[in-house]
C-alpha cells in the first residue's frame, strides 16, 4: 500500500498556492498539493546540495532554469540576517549558483515552481 504523507507546513503551502491560482475544482487544488510537495523537496534537498529546478518568473512569465542551493558552505557567508524569512512572504530564497555579481539570492513563489530535477 502506498501512502503520501503531508506535514503541517505542506499543507499552509497548498493553501497559498491554491488562493494565489485562485484553485476552485478537485484537479487545482491537486496541482496546487503537488506544488506544495515540490517545494518541500527543492527546500530539503537544497540544504545540502546543488539542485536544478525550473519556475516561472513573476516579472516577465518566463520559464527559468536555476541552479541553487542553501548549503551552509556556500550561502551562510552571504546571510546578513537583517532581513525577513522569505517563508513569512510565502517564497523560496536560493543561492543562485550561475548568478554574477556580489548578490546571488533569488527568491519565487511558492505557486511557480515547475521542476525539481
Amino acid at each position: 500500500m502506498n501512502a503520501i504523507v503531508v506535514n503541517t507546513k505542506e499543507v499552509q503551502r497548498a493553501l497559498v498556492i491554491a488562493e494565489r491560482t485562485n484553485a476552485t475544482t478537485p484537479a487545482e487544488f491537486l496541482v496546487a498539493g503537488a506544488k506544495a510537495a515540490m517545494v518541500a523537496e527543492l527546500k530539503k534537498r537544497m540544504q545540502t546540495s546543488v539542485v536544478e529546478f525550473y519556475f516561472i518568473k513573476k516579472s516577465t512569465g518566463e520559464l527559468r532554469r536555476a541552479f541553487g542551493t542553501t548549503m551552509p558552505r556556500l550561502a551562510s557567508s552571504h546571510i546578513n540576517g537583517r532581513g525577513i524569512s522569505r517563508e513569512s512572504v510565502n517564497t523560496i530564497a536560493f543561492w543562485d549558483v550561475e548568478a554574477q555579481g556580489e548578490n546571488k539570492w533569488r527568491s519565487f513563489r511558492y505557486e511557480s515552481i515547475v521542476k525539481v530535477c
